[in-house]
């Protein structure tokens, strides 16, 4: 098994309630491997996110890819009782997902 860490960058944005994450290959064969093994469904299930709430949308001439994971910031910035209301630290989440 191989960490999302291993293979690429993760950089976090918000909007409202929605979490947004854009992941970033390494090289070539780094985002081949995630667009294979990376689905949406993957990232639900470790975020503890129904399957439907996750959206992929990829970026092939950027080696990247957007995942939108809505509801999972418990109302946003103004609105969340949690720490981290931007939802900066659910990247480092991410890059430990063994792929």
């Amino acid at each position: 098994m191989t960490t999302i860490d291993e293979l690429a960058s993760v950089r976090t944005g918000d909007k409202g309630d929605t979490l947004i994450l854009g992941v970033i290959a390494h090289d070539q064969a780094a985002f081949e491997r995630m667009d294979r093994d990376l689905s949406a469904r993957r990232v639900a299930e470790h975020f503890g996110l129904d399957a439907q709430k996750v959206t992929r949308s990829d970026l092939p001439l950027l080696n990247s890819f957007s995942f939108e994971l809505s509801g999972l910031l418990g109302g946003g910035v103004t609105g969340s009782p949690n720490l981290d209301g931007h939802g900066k630290t659910m990247s480092y989440h991410l890059l430990t997902l063994d792929i």
